[in-house]
């Protein structure tokens, strides 16, 4: 029961400041999980992600299979709950007020302030992601060098992922 109560605290914590998305949730939340309360190890919270990557549907639902791993179906419902509930909520309330302030100052300040703040929070999530990612030089290359197209030219991402597993395993077995 502790454990419930403790997933239910750190994750719905977590969804209260996941602004600009779930990625920008993801340092701290790899923090939290894997080394504040070490519930799993870095190569398992890589794999949920992944997992949450190539599933269909929202990516943050990967939250609902480390609540899973942790602690059943139970743990799954409650880090469920837990992580989008506050999150509707305060969406929902803020939603309201955000259509009532639609011509103040305050509400052109505040979004040209927070712009910044979830940009940065997203590239301190792909940072976090990267360093749990990138083990070897072959994933460098790899990572630097679909970033390097993405950059350059309007790609189909599934395509450079599958490039990027082709080349990785062909490396890998030579």
């Amino acid at each position: 029961m502790y454990k419930l109560w403790s997933l239910a605290w750190v994750f719905a914590l977590l969804s209260l400041v996941a602004v600009g998305g779930g990625t920008a949730v993801l340092p701290e939340m790899e923090r939290l999980v894997v080394h504040q309360f070490h519930w799993m190890g870095d190569q398992q919270f890589r794999d949920i992600y992944s997992l949450g990557q190539v599933a269909p549907g929202p990516n943050m639902l990967m939250v609902m299979v480390i609540g899973y791993r942790l602690a059943g179906a139970a743990g799954a419902a409650v880090v469920g709950v837990a992580f989008f509930l506050p999150d509707c909520i305060l969406t929902f309330f803020a939603n309201r007020l955000w259509y009532r302030l639609s011509q103040s100052r305050w509400r052109t300040a505040l979004q040209r302030g927070l712009a910044p703040v979830a940009i940065g929070l997203m590239l301190s999530g792909t940072y976090a992601l990267a360093r749990l990612s990138i083990t070897n030089f072959m994933g460098l290359s790899i990572a630097a060098v679909t970033f390097g197209i993405l950059s350059w030219r309007r790609v189909n991402p599934l395509l450079l992922i599958s490039a990027g597993g082709l080349a990785y395993l062909i490396f890998i077995i030579r």
